[in-house]
C-alpha cells in the first residue's frame, strides 16, 4: 500500500491555491501608475529621457531623409544663411585691421565657440520655441497622455536635421581660426576648448528650456525668449571690449551667457578677463552649465504644475 505524506505549511507562507483561471482579480500590491513599465525603470529619469528623445528624434530623421534632395537642399540652405553671419564679419575687417583690439582670427574664433554651441542646442532644444502654440491650441495634452518624460518629447517632436548646417558652418569658421590663431597651447587649454562648446551648449539649451517654461504663462512671448538665445548668440560672436561694461556685467552675472564662450575664448586667447570679472571664471564653465540646469528643471516643473489644458 502505497504511503501518503503530508506538508504542515511554514508559518508566513500562503498555502498554495489552484489556479481559478483569468477572472481572478490581481491581488498583489498595489501601486500608481507612474507611466513607466519595469525595464524602462532601470534606466532611471534621465535615462528614460534620453532613450524616449532618440526614439522620437530617430522617427522624424527617418522621415526627413525619405526625400534626401529636399534635405540635401535644405541643409545647403541653413548652412548659406547662416554664414551670412559671418560674411558681415568679412566686409566689416575689409575695412578695418581690428575690432576692439582683436583681430580677424580671434574675432573668427569668437563666433567658431559661440556659434558651434548656440548650433548644438538648436538642434537638439530648437523644437521647445513651439511650446507656446501647443499651449494655446491644447496639443500639448497630446503629449501628456503618452507614458514618457514631456519634456524629451517637445524637445524632439518635429526634430530638424536640417540646423545641422548651422553647426557645420560654426565649426568650419572654428576650424580655419585655429589655423590663423598663434596661441601658446598647453593642455589646459586644449581640454578648455571642447568643454568650453559643450557647456556652452548646456547652457544654451537650459536658456532655451527656461524660455520654453514661461511660455506656460506668456504664450505670445516666444520672441522674447528668442532674444536670450539668438541675441545672445548674436552678442557672443564679437568681442566684449566693444560693449558697454553694464552689458557685459549683465551677461556674467544676471544671464551667464559669458560663460558659453567670451570668458573662457578669453583665457585660450591669452587676453584678461573683462573688468571685474575673475580670471578663474574661464574654467567655471561647467559649474554655471549645471546650474543652468537646475533651474531650468525647477522652472519645467513649475510650468508643468501650472498648466491646466488649453489656454492656461
Amino acid at each position: 500500500m502505497a504511503e501518503t505524506t503530508t506538508t504542515t505549511p511554514v508559518a508566513g507562507d500562503d498555502p498554495p491555491r489552484p489556479y481559478d483561471g483569468p477572472s481572478r482579480p490581481y491581488d498583489g500590491p498595489s501601486r500608481p501608475y507612474d507611466g513607466r513599465d519595469d525595464s524602462s525603470r532601470a534606466y532611471g529619469v534621465l535615462g528614460d529621457s534620453l532613450r524616449t528623445y532618440r526614439m522620437v528624434a530617430a522617427m522624424w530623421i527617418r522621415s526627413t531623409m525619405t526625400y534626401r534632395s529636399s534635405f540635401a537642399l535644405t541643409l545647403f540652405t541653413s548652412f548659406c544663411v547662416t554664414f551670412f553671419d559671418f560674411v558681415v564679419i568679412l566686409l566689416m575687417f575689409g575695412q578695418v585691421k581690428g575690432l576692439g583690439g582683436f583681430s580677424f582670427a580671434e574675432v573668427a574664433f569668437l563666433y567658431g565657440t559661440a556659434g558651434t554651441a548656440f548650433g548644438i542646442a538648436d538642434l537638439t532644444m530648437g523644437s521647445l520655441q513651439r511650446m507656446g502654440k501647443r499651449v494655446r491650441d491644447g496639443s500639448l495634452d497630446t503629449f501628456l497622455m503618452r507614458p514618457a518624460p514631456l519634456l524629451a518629447q517637445v524637445a524632439a517632436d518635429k526634430f530638424a536635421l536640417r540646423r545641422f548646417g548651422r553647426v557645420a558652418q560654426a565649426l568650419l569658421v572654428l576650424v580655419w581660426s585655429l589655423l590663423l590663431l598663434d596661441v601658446a597651447w598647453t593642455p589646459v587649454k586644449v581640454v578648455l576648448l571642447p568643454v568650453t562648446v559643450v557647456c556652452g551648449a548646456v547652457i544654451f539649451a537650459a536658456v532655451m528650456v527656461i524660455g520654453a517654461s514661461a511660455l506656460f504663462w506668456m504664450q505670445d512671448a516666444a520672441e522674447v525668449t528668442n532674444s536670450f538665445t539668438y541675441g545672445g548668440n548674436t552678442l557672443l560672436q564679437y568681442p566684449p571690449s566693444i560693449f558697454a561694461q553694464e552689458l557685459v556685467r549683465g551677461v556674467v552675472y544676471v544671464v551667464p551667457l559669458a560663460f558659453v564662450s567670451w570668458l573662457p575664448a578669453l583665457y585660450v586667447l591669452g587676453r584678461p578677463a573683462p573688468a571685474g570679472v575673475p580670471d578663474w571664471a574661464a574654467f567655471a564653465s561647467p559649474l554655471v552649465a549645471l546650474a543652468c540646469c537646475g533651474v531650468a528643471g525647477l522652472a519645467w516643473r513649475a510650468g508643468i504644475r501650472s498648466y491646466r489644458s488649453t489656454g492656461s
